[in-house]
């Protein structure tokens, strides 16, 4: 299941008028604090690890709507331009074909490519991805990241004089962020780099890699990381 907490931009974003009435999918959370999302899904008897939640923040940039996500726990990002307003589907649509590519470059770069069985990864992606819900609320540590970005982002688009003009370049400025070193409390304020924790994790959810097969990942990817550097 995919959880996306909703800034209030994000929401206003998500939010139409239908017959004088607001209309939106973004729900009033059950927590007020995301971390207790995970202890009542172990209460209720649910595997809180089945769960991913990400962060969504919504900006205006040259009158185009962009909207952001950033995954909790390794703080990997994605960008999404020119997006129609309360579009769910589309965004949803954007969002997971985003995330399978990403993954499977990031598998083809780092030599574990062969280690994907696409069919039974690609199901599995898809039934996982099948379930969302959208709640209201906000994470400080995770918010200051995706500004930081936003920024850098405004900064190109200011440059070029326009937003990417096509999926490659947004994927690539993606691409750019994730290999920034990044902290935070989950990761006990060791450094990490958000494309290494998301293909680790991406790899053990849906490719059935285990913690063996993820150290030896890790041990590939800094090898290959010297040889380039």
């Amino acid at each position: 299941m995919l959880i996306f907490n909703c800034t209030q931009a994000a929401t206003d974003f998500f939010t139409r008028v239908h017959k004088g009435k607001k209309v939106t999918p973004v729900q009033n959370p059950p927590f007020a604090r995301i971390e207790d999302d995970a202890a009542a899904m172990v209460r209720d008897g649910i595997d809180a690890a089945q769960a991913d939640q990400w962060l969504l923040h919504a900006a205006v940039i040259r009158r185009k709507h962009v909207l952001v996500a950033i995954h909790l726990d390794t703080r990997y990002m994605m960008f999404f331009s020119d997006m129609k307003k309360a579009n769910v589907e589309a965004f949803l649509n954007d969002f997971c074909q985003r995330w399978m590519e990403g993954m499977f470059k990031l598998a083809m770069r780092n030599g574990v490519l062969d280690w994907v069985e696409m069919p039974t990864a690609g199901e599995q992606f898809m039934a996982f991805t099948s379930q969302f819900v959208m709640f209201k609320r906000g994470e400080r540590s995770a918010q200051s990241h995706i500004n930081e970005a936003l920024w850098v982002f405004k900064d190109i688009v200011h440059e070029s004089d326009c937003l990417p003009p096509d999926e490659y370049a947004v994927a690539s400025f993606d691409a750019d962020m994730n290999k920034m070193l990044r902290s935070s409390q989950v990761h006990k304020g060791e450094y990490f780099y958000p494309e290494e924790e998301m293909l680790a994790r991406w790899l053990q959810k849906f490719c059935g890699v285990t913690d063996a097969g993820v150290a030896k990942f890790r041990e590939q990817r800094s090898a290959l990381m010297r040889q380039r550097y």
